[in-house]
């Protein structure tokens, strides 16, 4: 790989440092699907230009581009890293200022320090109406030092909740590409709580947690509010190599009051069969939802209660109606009965499929020890222990994902 030595220190260093900015190319780049090049650099997508034109939805085009398991991989001897990113940061009117992106450094796969990029666009968001405003902003410097002066894999994980332009990395050694190695490759679907919800960051989104627990190489196509059965999703993951794939399924298209019970059971058929069209025989894992009370029994949608905004908590409340399950809106309970059906019907003839009851991941008793805290998401003790949890359903001895090799 081609690098160039920078002639004068980059706008954060020091005289004494000699650094050498590499070019930010695809070959060091994990978990993405797809690269967009800008004004300013490359922006990661984790789902490819052709689905990203058939949805018009802002919430999608928001989720897909926040690089949830997006990560920075290569090989080196530097002891000092920069890298300049221009973030985009939503800010919700009316609450607090919420913390900047996480950006989390691993060595030789272990966690060796976090930084944030100040500075960075902010998408000003009016829950109430649903507006949105884009200010544009300044190209911000995260920077890690005192790395060990020998050669290793040096992982930079993107924030999971800010759109990130990368704009250059500097290194004051030499910097390769790290080729794939022998792990295999996980691709994973879900909502908010797969995208990473109030996690500490996408290193320690369940996951992420959960991967590397496993030794698989993630690829996260979590996405927030937009786990809803999109053909062109189905697509994406059909079109991506992956050895092992989960669908997390159920939580969104109950607090959107997307569809009812008649258009689920095809709708999840279908998105199966496309996936079935690009991964035969994969271990295919369906997961339905967690434990979430205000819709176990109560339909959607979801509508944030705003009367502790100002203190910086939103919560949400089911606004459905129980009686009206019998018209067929859906629950979580129901669709944790009819995925277990679809997937025990669909086994007969597809024995690599398997079913994974969300309860077993975060049930009722974790809620009464870790409750929600909008009532819909996660906090990070319980992105650790859901991580935790499949990994050993998932990816133990008896579970579907199990590696035949081990």
């Amino acid at each position: 790989m081609d690098h160039q030595r920078a002639s004068v220190p980059g706008p954060s260093t020091t005289p004494q440092t000699s650094w050498i900015t590499t070019p930010i190319t695809a070959d060091l780049l994990r978990g993405q699907l797809d690269l967009e090049r800008t004004e300013h650099g490359l922006l990661p997508h984790r789902l490819p230009a052709r689905a990203r034109a058939q949805s018009a939805d802002g919430q999608l085009a928001m989720a897909e581009a926040q690089p949830s398991g997006v990560r920075l991989v290569f090989r080196t001897r530097a002891t000092a890293v920069e890298l300049d990113t221009l973030p985009t940061k939503t800010v919700y009117q009316g609450a607090p200022s919420r913390p900047d992106g996480v950006y989390d450094l691993l060595v030789d796969g272990h966690p060796a320090g976090r930084g944030s990029a100040p500075g960075g666009n902010v998408l000003m968001v009016d829950m109430a109406t649903g507006s949105a405003e884009t200010r544009p902003g300044p190209v911000g410097t995260v920077r890690f030092t005192g790395l060990p002066e020998r050669v290793k894999d040096v992982e930079i994980w993107l924030p999971y909740n800010e759109i990130t332009q990368l704009v250059a990395l500097r290194t004051d050694a030499p910097v390769e590409a790290v080729p794939p190695g022998g792990r295999r490759v996980w691709l994973h679907h879900g909502s908010s709580i797969s995208h990473g919800s109030n996690a500490e960051s996408s290193a320690t989104t369940w996951p992420a947690l959960a991967a590397s627990l496993a030794g698989a190489e993630l690829i996260n196509l979590g996405l927030g509010g937009c786990a809803l059965l999109d053909p062109f999703t189905a697509r994406a993951l059909r079109d991506t190599p992956a050895d092992l794939i989960s669908v997390k399924i159920g939580i969104n298209l109950v607090n959107t009051d997307l569809m009812r019970l008649r258009a689920f059971t095809p709708a999840v058929h279908g998105f199966l069969d496309t996936i079935r069209e690009g991964h035969p025989s994969t271990p295919l894992l369906v997961v339905s939802p967690i434990h979430c009370p205000i819709h176990e029994d109560t339909p959607g949608p979801s509508v944030p209660d705003f009367s502790d905004l100002g203190a910086g908590k939103l919560r949400f409340r089911a606004a459905g109606d129980p009686a009206e399950r019998a018209a067929g809106k859906l629950t979580l309970g129901v669709i944790r009965a009819e995925l277990s059906r679809i997937v025990q019907q669909r086994a007969i003839d597809d024995p690599h499929l398997h079913y994974l009851d969300g309860l077993e991941l975060y049930g009722e008793q974790d809620f009464a020890e870790l409750p929600l805290p909008d009532q819909l998401h996660p906090d990070a003790a319980t992105h650790h222990r859901i991580g935790e949890r499949f990994a050993e359903l998932a990816f133990g001895a008896d579970g579907p994902f199990a590696d035949p090799h081990a």
